[in-house]
């Protein structure tokens, strides 16, 4: 090609580029609130959370499950919340990337993607920081009751609002201050009201570790989905489930070598199988657990990969996010842990710190509307 014809190619691949990537004739190229229905898509968004809740919930039910039985091998307990990561293949078969593309529409989106090295340095990056921050949670469900786990947890709106305001140029808005301040003081009266003594076996110092371990996982977690965030608006510079799917898949196999290495580099693997041995619910049991809770985990991505891709990243992470006040509920139904009275509150000022940042978000969310009507409205007024 030479430099005379380069101009008339640039331009005709910019004319062709968004109408063809918008008009893909698969689920994987399009959002699908361009062709579903206002009810079916509230269906698909009701699923999702549906899938996000339940997943959640019971991953970190088996999680304690595991520890309670006499599983002692942090490893495993990380490894276990990526390892079925194939899962999310799936989709690939039911909705295949179409094979006959116009040509201007591969040139766009060659064009437009990012170099493998760079990919792989993202993907690595991504799932080595996934993989530390499993490890933090498994550290803080060994030696916390699932209640004030939990409850700690729900920081993790508060560490995104920061990490978004620094990463993704999110503002502070008085709804957000205000749900910062709720979710502070909730996590504030966990740490002074905990009690080791609910938790047999757990000394004072290992009671503060887990602490630690999971207040910091929730900024791991947090710092996680705003790079992610980042990744798909300066780099991939999409959001389609193709992408969605690949981040998802790629950071988790990363994580898993990662857990596996750890496996082994710190010898737990030569006492799983007493652990096995031991597990006093019997080596059924035992597997039942470590497979149940893999696959609880990944229900819990497929909602949180589903509302990313049909709603937002900002919205499947309060979502994520809602599940964590539940979650003591299911500890006092399936552990008989205590809810003290400084428990409750907590709970109920978590709880109302999500509300406040959900609000915000329905705020963001009618802003684009509010200006699309107002200027139908100048538009209407200036032709009549």
């Amino acid at each position: 090609m030479n430099e005379d014809q380069a101009p008339q190619y640039r331009l005709l691949v910019k004319e062709v580029e968004e109408p063809e990537l918008v008009k893909g004739t698969t689920i994987l190229d399009q959002p699908p609130s361009l062709r579903l229905r206002p009810w079916q898509w509230w269906i698909l968004v009701t699923l999702n959370i549906t899938f996000l809740l339940i997943g959640q919930c019971g991953a970190v039910i088996l999680g304690r499950f595991y520890y309670d039985q006499g599983g002692t091998s942090k490893w495993m307990a990380t490894l276990v919340q990526t390892a079925a990561f194939p899962i999310f293949y799936i989709p690939f078969f039911f909705f295949p990337s179409p094979k006959n593309l116009p040509v201007t529409t591969t040139a766009a989106a060659i064009l437009d993607r990012p170099s493998i090295p760079m990919l792989s340095l993202i993907y690595f990056f991504l799932g080595a920081l996934l993989a530390g921050d499993n490890m933090l949670y498994s550290i803080g469900l060994l030696y916390l009751p699932v209640s004030t786990y939990s409850l700690i947890c729900t920081t993790q709106l508060a560490f995104n609002a920061i990490f978004s305001f620094f990463i993704n140029s999110q503002k502070f808005t008085p709804w957000i201050i205000n749900s910062l301040v709720l979710l502070t003081l909730s996590a504030s009266l966990v740490a002074v009201n905990s009690d080791p003594i609910e938790h047999k076996g757990v000394s004072k110092g290992k009671y503060a570790l887990g602490f630690i371990c999971t207040l910091g996982a929730s900024a791991c977690y947090s710092l996680l989905l705003s790079l992610m965030q980042l990744s798909f608006e300066k780099v991939l510079k999409r959001e389609t489930l193709s992408v969605v799917l690949e981040m998802q898949i790629y950071t988790s196999l990363v994580a898993t070598f990662i857990s596996i290495g750890g496996l082994f580099a710190s010898g737990e693997w030569r006492d799983l199988r007493d652990e096995m041995e031991s597990f006093k619910e019997g080596r059924v049991l035992y597997f039942m657990t470590l497979v149940g809770a893999s696959l609880a985990w990944q229900v819990s991505s497929i909602g949180v990969v589903g509302l990313i891709f049909v709603v937002s990243s900002l919205f499947a992470n309060v979502i994520s996010t809602l599940a964590l006040p539940l979650v003591p509920v299911a500890a006092v139904l399936f552990y008989r842990e205590t809810m003290n009275g400084a428990k409750v509150v907590a709970m109920l000022l978590a709880i109302w710190g999500f509300a406040w940042y959900l609000y915000q978000h329905y705020l963001d969310g009618n802003e684009p509307r509010v200006k699309e009507m107002s200027s139908n409205e100048v538009f209407d007024e200036s032709s009549s």
